[in-house]
C-alpha cells in the first residue's frame, strides 16, 4: 500500500502489521472509543483484529493519530482519529488508503457501520445508506456500502440525499444540476443546503437548470434564500424550448467525475458514482447546450438573485 503524505502539519498514512503495530493501534482506539465515547473495552477488542488489514496515521514525530481496519467480511471499521487531528484530512486519507487496498484485493464492494454523526463523511466518499438505523455499543449507527467498480444504485430517499452529498462534497469548483423544480425533499434537505453553502463559500459555482421556476419561489425553497446570500455561487436558468422541456430525467454532476442520475426526474431512484469522469463529461455535455438555450430566471429578480 502506498504512503500518503498530507500538507503541513504533516502526517503519513500506511498499512501496518497488526502484531507489530498493536500498541499504536490500541493507543488511538482506546483513547477515542473507550475513554471518549464510553465503549466497553471488551467490545472494542475482538477476535477479528488479527485477521484484518490495518491502516495507521502517524504525525511528523511518528506518534499514532488515527487508524482504521478492513475485515475479511469486506467491512470497514474501527475508524478513529484523535480529537486534535479531526477536520484536518486524516480520516479522508485513512479511508482512501483502505479503499485502495480493497481494490488491490479485487473486491467489488465494501460496507461499513457508520456512527450517525459520520454519515455525511462517508457519503462524501461514495457510500450510500441501506436498512434502518440501529444501536451498536450504545451508539446509533447506519449501515452503508459502496460498489468500487460500478455505479451504485440509489433506491431510497436516504440514499438519494447521500448521493447528492457525495457529488457536492467531492466537487472542486463547479457543479451542474438539472432539476424540475428544485426537487422538494432533496435539494431542500438541510444537509444538502449546508453542503451547497460550504461549496459556495469556498468559491464554488453551481449552475442550476429548472423546468419550473415558479414552484420553488411559491414554496420558499431554501436554495433561493441561500442564493440571496451567495448570488455568484448559485446561478439559475429556466428551460423554455419544448424539446428541452420534454427531457424527463434529472441529474447532478461535478468537475471531478462525480454524478447522480435519475431517469425520472420526479423520483429519487437512480444511480451514482463519485469517480467516473467519462460519465460525468457525458452529463455535462447534455447540460451545457440546454443551459445556453435557457433564459435567466426573471422570476427571482425580486429576490436579488
Amino acid at each position: 500500500m502506498s504512503v500518503v503524505t498530507a500538507p503541513e502539519p504533516a502526517f503519513t498514512v500506511q498499512g501496518v502489521d497488526y502484531q507489530t503495530a498493536l500498541a499504536q493501534l490500541r493507543t488511538v482506539r482506546e483513547t477515542v472509543f473507550v475513554r471518549e465515547q464510553g465503549v466497553p473495552l471488551e467490545l472494542e477488542l475482538d477476535e477479528l483484529d488479527p485477521q484484518c488489514h490495518h491502516v495507521l496515521a502517524l504525525d511528523a514525530q511518528g506518534e499514532p493519530i488515527g487508524t482504521v481496519r478492513l475485515t475479511p467480511e469486506r467491512k470497514i471499521g474501527r475508524m478513529a482519529v484523535l480529537a486534535a487531528w479531526r477536520g484536518r484530512g486524516v480520516g479522508d486519507a485513512l479511508l482512501l488508503a483502505l479503499l485502495d487496498k480493497a481494490r488491490e484485493l479485487g473486491w467489488h464492494e465494501v460496507s461499513l457501520h457508520a456512527q450517525a454523526s459520520a454519515i455525511g463523511f462517508y457519503a462524501r466518499h461514495g457510500f450510500l445508506p441501506y436498512g434502518e438505523r440501529f444501536v451498536e455499543a450504545g451508539i446509533e449507527h447506519q449501515a452503508m456500502r459502496r460498489l468500487l467498480d460500478a455505479a451504485n444504485p440509489v433506491e431510497t430517499h436516504e440514499a438519494a440525499i447521500a448521493a447528492l452529498l457525495g457529488v457536492i462534497g467531492t466537487a472542486r469548483r463547479e457543479l451542474w444540476i438539472y432539476s424540475r423544480e428544485l426537487d422538494p425533499g432533496l435539494l431542500d434537505h438541510p444537509d444538502v443546503v449546508t453542503a451547497l453553502r460550504q461549496f459556495g463559500t469556498h468559491r464554488g459555482v453551481a449552475h442550476i437548470l429548472l423546468q419550473d421556476a415558479v414552484a420553488p419561489q411559491s414554496s420558499h425553497a431554501p436554495l433561493l434564500g441561500l442564493a440571496q446570500r451567495l448570488p455568484s455561487a448559485l446561478l439559475f436558468r429556466v428551460i423554455e424550448e419544448p424539446i428541452d422541456r420534454a427531457y424527463a430525467s434529472a441529474f447532478a454532476v461535478n468537475d471531478r467525475g462525480g454524478w447522480y442520475f435519475r431517469t425520472l426526474g420526479h423520483r429519487p431512484e437512480g444511480e451514482t458514482r463519485i469517480d467516473q469522469p467519462a460519465r460525468a463529461r457525458q452529463l455535462q455535455n447534455v447540460f451545457e447546450p440546454v443551459w445556453e438555450r435557457a433564459r435567466p430566471c426573471s422570476e427571482f429578480r425580486a429576490l436579488g438573485i
